[in-house]
């Protein structure tokens, strides 16, 4: 089977290797002349994304490329970014990179041309409505890691650094009218990212099927998008260059962010203020948080988690029986076990509970915990306490 294809679901998708290759033609058919690049520090360093500037110079753009961005995208960082888009007077938006470079790009072009500050898109309420949609620049993803799934979102978390939070802003026109998903574009990444990564987009998968509520489209895709990730996680961290792996685990990233419309939940809601607080690296506290966060919601969610390991091809299903596969993929991957071993300790218990139970995620977590049942399971995850 040909890995490739043109989709639109949920936005224009031209996946497949090699398909940055069609960059230019894409930009220029959405209008764009002097696109701003949007990525990282690393990213900007690499061989390809300069080959990607000459070629849209070659095809007769005029691109300009913004770099300033933390590992954890801030709204100051959002704020010389659409300085920048002003200043050179552009007119799109090209984002490249994971899921740090993805929102700011997004965040970037929500705001480079509106009359009010970042903060005032704060996901809560109605305040998506205060942006003038007419002047949001059309945008392209170029997805370099398999995890975030920021490609077909509508929201970027971006930190608020003068509180230390992590706040989600959205609105429908962050929705990149274009992605370009080339999994050679991933072959770089080292494996303990890939690690990190394909956890987040496992996390992403999981907590939307956990999440209540009726949404069966989603639920099919979080199945197919953690049997793709069963399948494929362990063989791209294992090789690198192993395009048939980096491929599914691309699609998978993407298929997480769709499916996560239904809700995320504790695992997000504890990992967004102990990124906030610590800077750490967003996939890597998914993937420590996952099992004591999945024991927590025990009681609500066992049935369906029955359920999962039959539609996964479980030799023995059940609750211990996805759980054992949880920390084996983990341990396998030489992911943590403990929130202490990144330099995570508990002092902070009760004030990352507060910030836990008010984050928008929590809202969709199978079980509503109260601040001091996730201050509970943030000790847990520090000291590697595991009930079973």
């Amino acid at each position: 089977m040909e890995l490739s294809g043109n989709w639109n679901y949920p936005t224009q998708y031209h996946f497949g290797a090699g398909r940055i290759g069609t960059l230019v033609e894409s930009a220029s058919a959405l209008g764009m002349t002097a696109p701003l690049v949007v990525t990282d520090p690393g990213i900007a360093a690499l061989g390809f994304l300069q080959e990607i500037m000459v070629s849209l110079r070659a095809g007769g753009l005029k691109p300009a490329l913004f770099s300033e961005i933390k590992p954890n995208p801030t709204g100051k960082n959002i704020d010389a970014g659409a300085a920048a888009y002003r200043d050179g007077r552009h007119d799109g938006v090209i984002a490249v990179g994971g899921g740090s470079a993805l929102d700011a790009g997004k965040a970037i072009a929500l705001v480079c041309k509106q009359n009010r500050p970042l903060w005032d898109f704060i996901d809560e309420g109605d305040n998506w409505a205060r942006v003038q949609a007419d002047m949001v620049p059309s945008i392209i993803a170029v997805p370099t890691t398999a995890g975030t799934g920021s490609e077909v979102g509508r929201a970027s978390v971006i930190l608020d650094e003068e509180v230390h939070i992590k706040r989600i802003i959205f609105h429908p026109k962050m929705m990149p009218a274009l992605v370009v998903a080339d999994p050679e574009l991933t072959v770089g990444l080292p494996a303990k990212l890939t690690a990190a990564t394909g956890i987040d987009a496992l996390a992403h998968n999981l907590e939307a099927y956990c999440a209540p509520g009726y949404h069966p489209m989603a639920v099919g895709i979080a199945v197919e998008g953690m049997r793709l990730i069963r399948a494929w996680l362990p063989k791209a961290v294992a090789d690198g260059s192993d395009i048939e792996a980096r491929s599914h685990m691309l699609v998978a990233s993407s298929m997480g962010a769709t499916a996560f419309q239904r809700g995320l939940g504790g695992i997000h809601a504890l990992a967004h203020p102990l990124g906030a607080l610590y800077d750490a690296h967003h996939g890597l506290l998914n993937a420590i948080l996952m099992p004591y966060v999945l024991v927590a919601n025990r009681p609500a969610i066992e049935c369906i988690i029955t359920d999962l390991t039959r539609s996964l091809g479980f030799e023995s299903t059940g609750f211990d029986s996805f759980l054992d596969w949880v920390l084996e993929l983990r341990q396998d991957l030489e992911i943590p076990h403990t929130l202490v071993s990144i330099g995570i300790d508990d002092r902070d218990a009760e004030k990352i509970g507060t910030m836990a139970e008010v984050d928008p995620t929590a809202g969709t977590n199978p079980i509503r915990f109260t601040a001091i049942e996730y201050a509970e399971i943030f000790r847990m995850s520090v000291e590697g306490k595991l009930p079973r």
